[in-house]
């Protein structure tokens, strides 16, 4: 009966060690891509702070002024002026659409005689 357990005992160990290794090599795959993830989104991170380098390197208040100044003809562009803003009272806002009454529906009440409310 001893023999037998030695040999159950040695199977199983050689068994956990087999399944130990392949989770090993498995952990160090999903390392190596968590690795590429974090390169691309640094590359990500680092892209986007120049695109918005570039954006307020391209939307500086003193070339806009020089773009409108150029493009005035063409663009019939105006500088901005207090006067040139509207009060919000004056909006028109467009009333909603009235839908027509298709299926009327009779809202008067009975009395608790069973006659109808006077009203």
């Amino acid at each position: 009966m001893r023999p037998l357990m030695y040999v159950v005992a040695a199977l199983t160990v050689m068994g956990l060690a087999f399944w130990a290794y392949q989770e090993n090599y498995r952990t160090q795959q999903e390392i190596r891509g968590v690795r590429t993830l974090h390169a691309q989104i640094g590359d990500a991170h680092e892209r986007l702070r120049m695109l918005r380098a570039e954006w307020a390197y391209l939307n500086r208040p003193d070339r806009l002024i020089d773009l409108a100044e150029l493009n005035f003809d063409r663009l019939g562009l105006l500088p901005l002026a207090p006067e040139a803003f509207g009060d919000i009272a004056t909006i028109i806002y467009p009333l909603p659409d009235i839908l027509p009454i298709s299926d009327p529906i009779d809202v008067r009440s009975v009395a608790p005689g069973g006659g109808e409310d006077p009203l």
